[in-house]
């Protein structure tokens, strides 16, 4: 289906360029939604023939205090005259020490030594970097591999890839040119730790660290598990002196409803990655957190030793001053108040759904709401009545699921749940829900 039969009005840059893009998850011969935006503003996304959308998914999670914050904004334009990127090969800069020094204050101890990138994908692909290097680097080899979790996802990238659900759609294709990991079944009680453990024993010679989303797995399916299945798979770790790395991409800077999961499992990581949220959707960045004992493996008098990766737009000081700025606004602004309040609200709205035909499970942690159907969505014409009801929605596999602003009104976030509920009727009314 074409761009033609949604009837968007197109502007002159959408009709000269979009015949040269290749859009991200997207089969582009069938793609339907290609919409022209204009601007963005808060909750609310502004498209080019007029029509106002509220935003249910932040841009992927990461515009937690909504767009255009003029905090962040006046930071980022501040930088821009002063400095808008310098290498970070040799070379420092105030933005990236700032913020590196306020992230150490907000993780528990003894998080502590930063490494910059540019996204999630890389964030973790330099945590694996880390976790494999730092056996190496204390003389023990053989310890290559890396133990993730099903439902599980990771990124994009290759050795991002390797780590996720090998069952999950977008990265099955690929299972015989990635590298060979252990992905597992996530432990989620007593006996199913004990037969992790198990595994562990079996395994823990060729495996460097295991890594997890705590507490909410994303794109797997937002799938949500308890701060003790969390715990127990660190104590694990401990006692096999396995590394234990957090991806906290998806979770971190309030989404779960802490700032950090890791603080409501209380359970301290050896590396943990973020990105998403971190610059408050405003400019890419990722970061990669080791403690001292990951960090001091790489000290020596061998180059060798050192950590050989460096993305050239490592700590650009366009992103690190809006990181700084979006962290301030953590601050000075209710953030996670109002985190508490939409769990709440969500709670309360998406209860309506729990009786509607096809409807499998609603869960709701912190600012993220879940409604998942008993059958695969037929997605474009999902998207398409979503953008009708004037909300921006964005459902894959058999999940319709929010991700809202934390700054979101509760007027507006009626109106996404309305929507939601609304439109599983009119699917259901058409038979549209494919078992």
């Amino acid at each position: 289906m074409s761009n033609e039969s949604v009837g968007f009005k197109k502007p002159k840059w959408f009709v000269d360029g979009f015949p040269h893009i290749w859009l991200p998850y997207t089969q582009m011969k069938t793609e339907p939604l290609a919409v022209p935006v204009e601007k963005t503003l808060g909750t609310h996304i502004y498209l080019s023939d007029g029509r106002e959308l509220i935003d249910g998914m932040a841009s992927w999670w990461t515009a937690c205090h909504g767009y255009n914050h003029p905090h962040i904004r006046s930071a980022v334009e501040k930088q821009l005259k002063e400095m808008p990127h310098i290498m970070f090969g040799g070379l420092v800069h105030k933005p990236a020490l700032t913020l590196a020094s306020k992230l150490v204050k907000l993780l528990p101890s003894p998080l502590e030594r930063v490494f910059f990138s540019e996204s999630g994908s890389v964030a973790v692909e330099i945590a694996m970097k880390m976790a494999i290097q730092f056996w190496l680097n204390r003389g023990i080899k053989g310890k290559h591999r890396l133990i993730s979790f099903h439902g599980g996802y990771h990124g994009d990238t290759l050795g991002a890839m390797s780590i996720c659900d090998p069952e999950e759609g977008m990265h099955s294709l690929f299972q015989g040119a990635l590298l060979s990991q252990h992905v597992v079944p996530l432990p989620k009680n007593e006996d199913e730790l004990k037969v992790f453990e198990q595994f562990i024993e079996e395994h823990v010679t060729e495996c460097a660290a295991v890594i997890i989303e705590p507490l909410i797995q994303g794109v797997g399916g937002m799938l949500m598990y308890s701060p003790e299945c969390l715990q127990g798979i660190s104590e694990i770790c401990s006692n096999h002196e396995l590394l234990l790395i957090f991806d906290e991409i998806f979770t971190g800077f309030g989404r779960s409803g802490q700032m950090f999961a890791m603080e409501e499992a209380g359970v301290v990581p050896d590396i943990v990655t973020f990105s998403k949220a971190l610059t408050g959707g405003t400019v890419a960045l990722s970061a990669t957190i080791a403690s001292p004992e990951v960090f001091n493996a790489f000290l020596s008098m061998d180059d060798g030793a050192a950590l050989m990766h460096g993305p050239t737009y490592m700590a650009n000081p366009l992103a690190c001053s809006a990181a700084v700025a979006s962290l301030e606004l953590f601050e000075v602004e209710p953030r996670i108040a109002q985190v508490s309040q939409i769990e709440i609200w969500l709670t309360e709205l998406l209860s309506e759904a729990r009786a509607l035909p096809n409807v499998k499970d609603v869960r709701v942690k912190g600012a993220v709401g879940v409604v998942e159907l008993a059958g695969n969505l037929p997605i474009d014409w999902l998207r398409r009545r979503f953008i009708d009801k004037g909300v921006w929605i964005r459902p894959f596999g058999n999940i319709i699921y929010l991700t809202p602003a934390f700054s979101i009104n509760k007027a507006d976030l009626c109106h996404l749940v309305e929507s939601i509920i609304q439109v599983i009727e009119e699917m259901n009314s058409r038979g549209d829900a494919r078992v």
